[in-house]
């Protein structure tokens, strides 16, 4: 099956470069971590990764890598719920694109069900992208430059010094390397268990394991 858009066509747009902007300005504003283009960047090719090695259609493949892309626009309407308004505006942009209705429900779903607090892995596509974007930790994602006044979510993020996702055929693996003097495992666990529950929970339903690994250590 021909796509009738592309990763390319969406990257491309004016629209949505405008929308992944301003949703990351908005987020700057409300103190949160870096949600733009490096982010839905890493996001579309880490999930596109995941189904490649596991051997999914170039189709799929293609779709994954835009819904990874369109993930966060949701955020320039509110944080809350954002994974919703995001759906309800990709299906609009990509409506008006032209896109085909069953590649468009497919892309829509995913990005509908990737917050964690109302995700659910409910197909192959949703499930890479929950995990491609729940993994995205790093140190680079941190916006504010005084270490003095960071919170506990710039404290775990700056923390991260080398973050991997490791892709086989039986397993996803998120390897880090984290400074303890900046941040405990204990804390690393406070922020990002429900998410890695979640990336779990998305991996099994992809027919494989996750695993997460900190400092050498096997953690779950």
């Amino acid at each position: 099956m021909i796509l009738k858009i592309t990763f390319e066509d969406i990257k491309n747009n004016s629209a949505v470069k405008a929308y992944i902007q301003k949703a990351d300005e908005s987020l700057t504003a409300l103190g949160f971590t870096e949600h733009s283009f490096a982010h839905v960047t890493k996001v579309a090719t880490t999930a596109a990764e995941i189904l490649r090695t596991l051997g999914h259609s170039d189709h799929e493949i293609e779709l994954v890598k835009i819904a990874g892309y369109l993930h966060d626009i949701g955020n320039i309407v509110n944080r809350v719920d954002h994974a919703q308004s995001g759906a309800v505006m990709a299906f609009r942009l990509l409506d008006n694109m032209g896109a085909d209705p069953d590649d468009i429900a497919t892309i829509i779903t995913a990005i509908g069900n990737h917050d964690e607090s109302t995700a659910f892995p409910v197909n192959s596509v949703a499930a890479a992208l929950i995990i491609a974007d729940k993994t995205d930790v790093r140190r680079s994602r941190v916006r504010n430059r005084s270490i003095q006044s960071f919170d506990i979510h710039d404290r775990v993020n700056y923390s991260v010094t080398r973050s991997e996702v490791l892709i086989t055929e039986g397993d996803i693996c998120l390897d880090l390397t984290i400074e303890d003097e900046m941040c405990t495992v204990l804390e690393y666990f406070e922020i990002f268990l429900q998410r890695m529950l979640l990336c779990k929970k998305a991996a099994e339903a992809l027919g494989v394991t996750f695993s997460l690994v900190i400092n050498g250590q096997t953690m779950m």
